[in-house]
């Protein structure tokens, strides 16, 4: 209980200060990192969404690192404003946002997301499937694309949620 306690303050300091407080009050600021925010998530998932459709089958012709090399700079740009948005937006009502667990779930989510794209970009599979596809790689890249496509579903819908509590 002690650790709420300290927790709640901290997060109630953090939206006390000044940014967050301009934010709350201004009538153009937080509309606007708003649509930062679902900018970012756009540019995210729009570059994401083709990629594991292509590891998941789609458009075979094309190879893995032709598409890669254009949509994940797309995908870590869109990722980076999404972070930096999100949590401006967070800091506007810290503690409340804190104590929602669907909140929580989505942050579970958004870690569990970048945890799948880092590991397969690190994998020896990715770096195999630049180069050719075996069947055996082709099944392990369908898992992560998919896997990947339901998080960021996920992360998206309880995004959505969390904007009606």
């Amino acid at each position: 209980m002690e650790v709420w306690a300290t927790a709640l303050e901290a997060l109630t300091a953090l939206q006390n200060m000044d940014l967050p407080a301009a934010l709350r009050t201004s009538r153009w600021v937080y509309p606007i990192v708003n649509a930062g925010h679902i900018l970012g998530l756009a540019m995210l998932f729009g570059a994401i969404l083709p990629l594991d459709l292509r590891l998941l089958g789609l458009w075979s012709s094309v190879p893995i690192k032709t598409l890669s090399r254009v949509l994940l700079p797309v995908a870590i740009g869109g990722l980076t404003l999404s972070l930096i948005t999100g949590l401006l937006l967070f800091s506007v009502s810290a503690a409340k946002y804190a104590a929602t667990p669907l909140f929580l779930v989505k942050l579970l989510l958004v870690a569990v997301g970048v945890a799948n794209a880092l590991l397969l970009r690190l994998s020896a599979d990715w770096q195999e499937a630049k180069i050719s596809e075996s069947p055996l790689i082709r099944k392990r890249l369908q898992r992560a694309g998919g896997l990947s496509i339901l998080l960021w579903l996920a992360v998206i819908l309880c995004g959505r949620f969390l904007a009606y509590i």
